[in-house]
């Protein structure tokens, strides 16, 4: 499995929570750089560290203004709610009417290592989060309600069933119809 394979549900690093950033140097623009790569071929609009196996708090994202990195991410603050349908590359196919907050505050730092603050509202607040669950280790579907869950493992299952039957046991021929 490459760098550059997105890891799918079922892989134990989406379920590990990542370690701080502790120095910007060229390796992390270079990573950087990478999972931007990775996130525009998905397609996706935000992709997080772990989601090609590596373990750092970093997330990309792009919402059409162009791409940016968040390293070592926290929010600080949010509020409000709101509902929408969410899916995910490491889920791929899937996605669910999600309720997460609708405001946040987000810090991190840049590139440069320049602190960065973020406050926003709706779908780029949904990324700040999306993103920040998985570097801790959250996937989409723990979101979910019991019968929810139980239905997309249901699902899952099959799909793992599936492709092992087609030889595809990775799962990356899905990656292409999600």
């Amino acid at each position: 499995m490459s760098l550059h394979t997105i890891r799918t549900y079922g892989h134990p690093v989406l379920r590990s929570v990542a370690a701080e950033v502790t120095d910007i140097d060229a390796k992390v623009v270079s990573l950087a750089d990478r999972m931007i790569e990775v996130m525009y071929a998905a397609p996706g609009v935000g992709l997080a560290a772990n989601q090609i196996g590596v373990q750092r708090r970093i997330f990309v994202y792009d919402i059409g203004d162009g791409p940016v990195t968040v390293i070592n991410p926290e929010i600080v603050e949010s509020d409000g709610e709101w509902t929408y349908e969410e899916g995910c590359l490491s889920v791929p196919g899937l996605s669910w009417e999600i309720t997460r907050p609708d405001r946040v505050h987000l810090v991190g730092r840049d590139l440069d290592g320049n602190e960065i603050s973020i406050e926003t509202d709706e779908f780029e607040s949904r990324v700040f989060q999306h993103e920040l669950d998985h570097l801790n280790g959250v996937l989409l579907i723990e979101r979910l309600d019991e019968d929810q869950q139980r239905e997309a493992k249901r699902v899952l299952r099959q799909r793992s069933i599936d492709l092992r039957a087609t030889g595809d046991p990775d799962g990356l021929g899905l990656l292409g119809q999600a």
